[in-house]
């Protein structure tokens, strides 16, 4: 199994990277702020408008660790790829299941019934914890809809069908998500998801996990040889990482709305960590964003047992984990594309 390395992020403002032997430099105005040994760390990804140096750039894509340029909002910018990994045979056989639609529809099924199933355990563990404090007979029926959901994705016909019931199924469960904010209610609400940009606290946060996850997934199907920007389930459009997207929707609920949740409802994040602006909507600060990233790298050491693997494995390897379980499908290695369900 993959070992989890650290990943390296810089948020400092009017930062360069640069390259010392097999050490990356964050310098800025001249003085050196942090010296890091490239072997230790997984990758770095930088938030901001911060360069880096070509000698680092190709350091980075000859070791094949991945160097991330995001806005502070989480958005992608830009990413910094070696050498493809894995044999063309894969990559060939991968493109023809994304042509043919009852193939990928297969791998898609298995994604969004995985999705709708985690989405339910995050309902009904809210119901176990927290009953005296949430409308249970709702939370209830919500949990319901989306185990029949669940089933039913299975037995759609087409990619739209499967994209029409996986709407309908994440509107219920967000019709709930506000009542699993238990604290600081006045500063963190949900009533509706807004994107680009985010308009409150929660949906900033929402946004930047997502984010960080999505970088994750690419990283994992590239390490695997798949290509990120061929799915099965959303559609390829270019500059999109379709398959990233695809396999992050068995994450989304287990992994950063709990992620959220947790960090709101327990106080590690607060409303002075977000400033809103008038044209950008709801970002997070600087200081905000160095929180969350902590927060983050704790949540990918803790660990997990793996429902296919049946071993133990942090959280942040689980994209890769699923990433070579679709390698391992596609070239036949396996009869199905096991996805990740949360117990």
């Amino acid at each position: 199994m993959k070992k989890l390395l650290n990943t390296l992020y810089v948020t400092t403002e009017n930062t360069y990277l640069a390259l010392d032997g097999e050490n990356v430099v964050i310098q800025n105005d001249g003085s050196t702020l942090g010296r890091f040994p490239l072997h230790m760390i997984d990758g770095i990804m930088a938030f901001g408008y911060i360069g880096a140096s070509p000698a680092l750039m190709g350091k980075c894509a000859e070791m094949n660790k991945s160097l991330v340029f995001l806005k502070p909002s989480g958005r992608f910018l830009a990413k910094v790829t070696g050498k493809s990994h894995g044999n063309i045979l894969l990559r060939r056989e991968q493109y023809r299941i994304c042509d043919n639609e009852e193939r990928s529809l297969m791998i898609a099924k298995n994604i969004i019934s995985a999705k709708l199933s985690n989405c339910n355990t995050v309902i009904s563990r809210a119901v176990r914890d927290y009953s005296m404090r949430i409308d249970t007979d709702q939370f209830a029926q919500v949990a319901a809809a989306l185990q029949s959901g669940k089933v039913k994705a299975y037995h759609t016909q087409s990619a739209d069908q499967l994209r029409g019931l996986e709407g309908e199924c994440a509107s219920l469960y967000f019709s709930v998500f506000d009542a699993m904010i238990l604290q600081q209610k006045d500063d963190f609400f949900y009533k509706g998801r807004s994107r680009r940009p985010p308009m409150d606290n929660v949906n900033a946060m929402l946004s930047f996990s997502y984010s960080l996850l999505t970088s994750m997934c690419v990283s994992a199907l590239e390490a695997v040889g798949l290509d990120a920007y061929a799915g099965v389930y959303h559609t390829e459009r270019p500059g999109r990482c379709s398959l990233a997207l695809d396999i992050l929707e068995e994450f989304r609920a287990p992994f950063a709305d709990r992620f959220v949740l947790t960090s709101i409802n327990k106080k590690s994040i607060g409303a002075k960590d977000f400033i809103e602006k008038e044209s950008s909507g709801v970002l997070l600060t600087e200081e905000g964003i160095k929180k969350v990233l902590s927060l983050w790298q704790q949540k990918k050491k803790e660990e997990i047992m793996h429902p296919f693997l049946q071993e133990k494995v942090e959280w942040g390897l689980l994209p890769y984990v699923q990433a070579m379980l679709l390698a391992k499908y596609i070239r036949g290695d396996i009869d199905e594309y096991p996805p990740f369900i949360w117990r």
